[in-house]
């Protein structure tokens, strides 16, 4: 497959995604490669590890391939994306639950889908270039792969924070909300591949490892632990305070889609009441398979990915987001909710 590569290499499996062009998004063939690959490594005894990278300078992964979602709902195909999102959780759920080392090595964009395939890893490697983000709320979707597992882990109301804006973390910030685990410059990775497909032992990083880079968002937790500690979106909006960093974050939320910022909110506790990655993936999913046909989904994509002309009109507005309407998009799939087989 051209948009992908796997093999093995000494003691490791290795998979690098090959669509730099198109920031290396996640189609359904290379994801259901991806999942093939890591069940014949887990029970191979020559494999030790498993090493997943990618091509090109830009992005290790900017998530799922949106075109082709979108293409779908413009035909009337809601069993596509709902299939695309159901096999990528379980190679999310896959991944956290892996039996063997699994290092990712991440540079550029690390959004969305990309986040999925690294950092439910258990060796998240980050460099100067690496952002990662969960920029769902901005296309009408909320932060699934297990997205609400990693945020509501992060320390006080980051979570919250990340997930509604989306900021875009850079390496010290990604370490300290937890969704990486090791500062490695790009330059040395190159050796430190060399090494662990060579020696098949992920202590292997530990030589390569470098001082921690800022966490720039230190500086506000205060106020973000204050703002995003509210009970519902339209507290939330109201506690941001008038100053430079409080308007900056306002306007940013009142770009997004006030149904995914609301579900997230909920979704996240939910995920810190119930922990665990499977059942916030399948709390996701109840989202995700009902976001084209009764969210902001579609509508998002149109704005941001195809007509890019950056003004989507959603469907609900911040002040008038019935709990009703929240509550139907989070309800239980009953036959269909998300299976792990």
């Amino acid at each position: 497959m051209s948009d992908i590569h796997i093999r093995t290499e000494g003691r490791a499996g290795r998979i690098t995604l090959t669509r730099p062009k198109a920031l290396n998004a996640l189609t359904h063939d290379m994801t259901l490669a991806i999942e093939a690959a890591l069940h014949a490594w887990q029970g191979d005894p020559a494999i030790a590890l498993v090493v997943i990278d990618a091509e090109g300078p830009r992005a290790f992964c900017a998530g799922g391939d949106l075109t082709e979602i979108y293409a779908a709902a413009r035909r009337g195909d809601f069993t596509y994306p709902r299939r695309f999102w159901a096999r990528e959780y379980r190679l999310n759920a896959l991944i956290a639950a892996y039996p063997k080392p699994y290092v990712a090595l991440t540079q550029g964009f690390v959004l969305g889908g990309g986040v999925g395939i690294a950092s439910h890893g258990s060796h998240r490697i980050v460099c100067d270039s690496t952002r990662i983000a969960m920029p769902e709320c901005a296309i009408g979707l909320i932060p699934d792969i297990g997205g609400t597992h990693l945020l509501a882990r992060a320390p006080g109301r980051l979570g919250e924070y990340l997930g509604l804006t989306g900021h875009r973390m850079g390496p010290g910030e990604a370490i300290a909300a937890g969704f990486a685990d090791t500062f490695i410059p790009e330059a040395d990775w190159p050796a430190l591949t060399a090494r662990l497909t060579a020696k098949g032992d992920p202590a292997e990083i530990a030589a390569f490892a470098c001082p921690l880079p800022a966490d720039d968002l230190a500086q506000h937790r205060t106020e973000i632990d204050d703002a995003f500690d509210a009970p519902d979106l339209p507290t939330l909006m109201a506690r941001l305070a008038p100053g430079d960093w409080g308007a900056h974050v306002r306007a940013t939320l009142l770009k997004q889609s006030p149904l995914s910022m609301a579900c997230t909110l909920e979704l996240v506790r939910a995920a810190r009441k119930v922990p665990g990655v499977e059942p916030a993936l399948s709390r996701e999913f109840r989202f995700t398979a009902r976001s084209l046909s009764d969210g902001d989904l579609a509508e998002g994509i149109r704005a941001q990915v195809i007509d890019k002309d950056r003004k989507p009109q959603w469907r609900d507005a911040v002040d008038d987001l019935a709990p009703a309407r929240i509550a139907a998009m989070l309800a239980p799939l009953d036959d269909d909710e998300l299976t792990w087989d």
